[in-house]
């Protein structure tokens, strides 16, 4: 088997660039979905329904665009053709999501909303998927930590431009409430459009600055025999998952189950934790400021994120990746726990510095340890496949969210706090993860 050639820095940043401009726009419906939501019409108790949606969307489409790419070879390569695809339906999507309002002769804006989050959507999980692969295909094994881990860089200051985009708007004077009449506050509006373009253009430039390996190369490299092929069966794959996937498939439902639940219940929390807003409050100068403020947290944690991100190989290297895995999902834990006790909104960055830390490392971890382990002609599928360990865990906390917030006594700030105890359980989860090195 022929040895990969060693890549460059900008060779490495190149190919995941376009990541950062999909991660503005996915922090962007993270940080404003519930405010969209519960401005047209949506009651707190029911923000959980509507944000399952996302990761409905990836459980469907991120194996199947998996599989598609792992056969296809086109002029610009294997995987590219499915993010700019995918690049340019985010992007219209992005118009149209925060106007719902305006398209009331065609559903009602609470469901035109609803319907515009699940399209954005799955249009995001097209594009993301294959960003994935990408990496695995190009890097050689002593890059692996490096390629994920400036992934993970872009990834997150992407999320930083993306969740301070309405406070920056607010700022430089754009209005932070709705206009008389209306429900979307035109920041939120504003970021919309400049996320879409800033992911259009970020793609655009990956697609022609990065040359994926042809055909006869990357069977040189991967030393993958030139056979007729033989249809496989989706049951076959998933029996011949390799057992690495299956140990880090308990660490990520624990994960993602956090994730989910900061990401729905951190707007309605902090505002009726810090603001003092009621329940029920979702149009109010004290609502609207207090999402501004969620969007500046989000962006401080994608910042500390990206700053771990930067050593984040090295100290894989010399931690190893298990043991750093671990330590980040730990912080996390902390992070989130530490939201409920904190009553002041700087206060709140400090909280943010350990659920960046863990950002970071899920965003870049499983995949360095998964795509080792994995059949180089069957990256792409297989990684659409652990795609289900983030949706899955998801659609469990967007089923059970309506239930737990009820024990909780209804206070959204407790759901942080089962988010961190989540996240914990996921960092000792990683214990019985097993690793597999390739020689390359």
């Amino acid at each position: 088997m022929a040895k990969k050639p060693q890549l460059s820095f900008w060779q490495i940043w190149n190919m995941s660039f376009g990541f950062m401009g999909v991660q503005i726009g996915y922090s962007l419906q993270n940080g404003n979905t519930s405010r969209i939501l519960s401005a047209l019409g949506a009651e707190v108790e029911h923000l959980n329904y509507f944000w399952l949606a996302a990761p409905l969307a990836g459980l469907i489409v991120q194996p199947i665009i998996g599989l598609f790419s792992d056969n296809t070879w086109t002029r610009l390569g294997r995987r590219i053709p499915f993010i700019l695809i995918g690049a340019l339906i985010s992007a219209m999507a992005m118009f149209f999501m925060p106007n719902s309002e305006f398209f009331a002769y065609i559903l009602p804006p609470l469901f035109f909303g609803a319907f515009m989050l699940l399209f954005m959507d799955t249009s995001f999980n097209v594009t993301m998927q294959p960003f994935r692969a990408l990496v695995g295909d190009m890097v050689s094994e002593e890059q692996r930590n490096q390629g994920y881990s400036v992934q993970s860089f872009l990834i997150n200051a992407g999320a930083v431009a993306g969740s301070i985009l309405p406070f920056l708007l607010t700022w430089i004077g754009v209005s932070n409430i709705p206009a008389v009449g209306e429900k979307v506050a035109p920041t939120v509006i504003w970021a919309f459009y400049i996320g879409g373009g800033t992911l259009l253009l970020t793609v655009l430039w990956t697609s022609f600055m990065t040359k994926e390996y042809p055909p006869e190369e990357y069977r040189k490299y991967n030393d993958i025999k030139l056979t007729v092929t033989v249809k496989t069966s989706f049951l076959t794959l998933l029996k011949e998952i390799p057992v690495t996937m299956w140990r880090l498939a308990t660490v990520q439902f624990f994960s993602w189950f956090a994730l989910f639940l900061m990401w729905v219940y951190t707007t309605p929390g902090v505002a009726q934790n810090v603001w003092n807003t009621v329940p029920g409050d979702s149009i109010s100068g004290a609502y609207n400021e207090a999402g501004n403020w969620v969007g500046v947290i989000f962006a401080g944690y994608s910042l500390f994120g990206a700053l771990f991100s930067i050593i984040m190989a090295k100290l894989a290297n010399r931690l190893g990746r298990k043991t750093l895995y671990m330590l980040s999902l730990f912080a996390g834990g902390a992070g989130l726990i530490s939201m409920i006790f904190i009553q002041n909104q700087y206060g709140l960055i400090v909280s943010m510095l350990g659920v960046g830390i863990a950002w970071a490392a899920i965003l870049a971890m499983p995949y360095a340890i998964l795509s080792a382990a994995l059949p180089a002609n069957k990256m792409g599928v297989y990684m659409g496949i652990f795609n289900g360990t983030i949706t899955i865990p998801q659609i469990a906390a967007g089923l059970s969210g309506s239930l737990v917030l009820s024990l909780v006594g209804g206070k959204a700030i407790l759901m942080l706090g089962v988010a961190g105890l989540s996240m914990v359980i996921a960092g000792f989860s990683v214990i019985f993860v097993q690793e597999h090195i390739k020689n390359e």
